[in-house]
């Protein structure tokens, strides 16, 4: 029903920065929440940032004052702008959006129904 698909990731030095983007097929873009979240070697899935389809966004705590989630419903697509990047940031990031009108804690896994395959980013020192 949805298709999420990410771009931007890549390999940068510590302290640069990279844009994420997700584009979903369909008409409904703009009544799901969508969310980011990443997946370092050999750690669990980790809750990123995410922005509801009321406007309500949240972050994890790590990421704030350096990440910024946005979107743009003409266009089905939601962005990561990523800032001052540590090597501590390395891992698969992946998009992720929601049912239509869901009022789920955008924190965790389980709101979310669709996810895309995931992006490298790489950070070296």
């Amino acid at each position: 029903q949805v298709q999420l698909v990410e771009s931007g990731g890549g390999l940068v030095q510590a302290g640069g920065s990279l844009r994420l983007s997700c584009t979903a097929s369909g008409r409904t873009f703009s009544s799901r929440s969508m969310g980011w979240f990443r997946q370092a070697q050999g750690k669990e899935r980790e809750f990123v940032a995410s922005i509801r389809w009321s406007g309500t966004i949240v972050y994890v705590e790590s990421v704030k004052g350096r990440f910024t989630i946005s979107r743009d419903n003409a266009r089905n697509t939601v962005y990561l702008q990523m800032n001052s990047l540590n090597p501590e940031d390395t891992a698969v990031y992946y998009c992720a959006a929601s049912k239509p009108s869901a009022f789920g804690l955008l924190s965790v896994s389980g709101t979310y129904d669709y996810w895309g395959q995931g992006t490298q980013v790489t950070v070296s020192s």
